[in-house]
């Protein structure tokens, strides 16, 4: 039981780590005294966004101990929703700050490669939370919704860690480089683990 426990201990505190650091650097960034308030949050959203897709995996592979199963994908739901809401922070701050930006962004012709990456990974993630809230009226078959929310989830990360990567701002370069890996290494156990591009014939639950 000491072992469970301690081990408990230490998957949350590793999370809980690899979330606050890249957080906590980021707000000591000196870059911060030049930007507005609402360029700051807009960032800010964006880190969290980034955290919040190394929860995602975890807790629909169920690798998070003291969360049942059931319960981890009800909160997988809420973190996606949780997830959504940050990325339309992160748009709407740059869009306030700046718009030309926003739509060269959106119509992917801004100079800055980071910009197109982070557009994909916005459309992806937001037709990832549709495709969610339209499971029922899609009528789609277990196994079919299972891989098209899965690619989109991965497109998601895929495109974000390449935004973020490709961006000189506020976040600190090592802990942002741990994020990235970490969310990344999270994406791929999950769909090894889950063999989510396998067919399968039992009733989905």
């Amino acid at each position: 039981m000491r072992m469970t426990r301690a081990r408990t201990t230490l998957i949350w505190t590793a999370l809980a780590t690899a979330v606050t650091v890249p957080i906590a650097f980021a707000a000591a960034s000196p870059l911060l005294a030049w930007r507005e308030p609402i360029y700051i949050a807009a960032g800010f959203a964006g880190i969290a966004a980034m955290a919040l897709l190394l929860v995602q995996p975890l807790l629909v592979g169920g690798y998070l101990p003291g969360l049942p199963h059931l319960r981890a994908r009800q909160v997988h739901r809420g973190v996606g929703g949780i997830l959504v809401l940050a990325i339309i922070v992160h748009v709407a701050g740059l869009w306030i700050t700046s718009p030309p930006d926003v739509v060269d962004a959106l119509l992917f012709r801004s100079p800055t490669p980071f910009s197109a990456w982070g557009v994909i990974a916005m459309w992806a993630v937001l037709a990832a939370a549709a495709l969610a809230v339209l499971r029922r009226q899609l009528r789609l078959r277990p196994d079919v919704w299972r891989l098209c929310h899965t690619l989109l989830a991965a497109v998601t990360v895929a495109g974000s860690v390449v935004h973020a990567l490709l961006i000189e701002g506020t976040m600190e370069t090592v802990s942002k480089a741990a994020l990235c890996v970490l969310v990344v290494a999270a994406a791929a156990k999950v769909l090894v683990d889950l063999r989510v591009w396998a067919v399968r014939t039992r009733r989905d639950t």
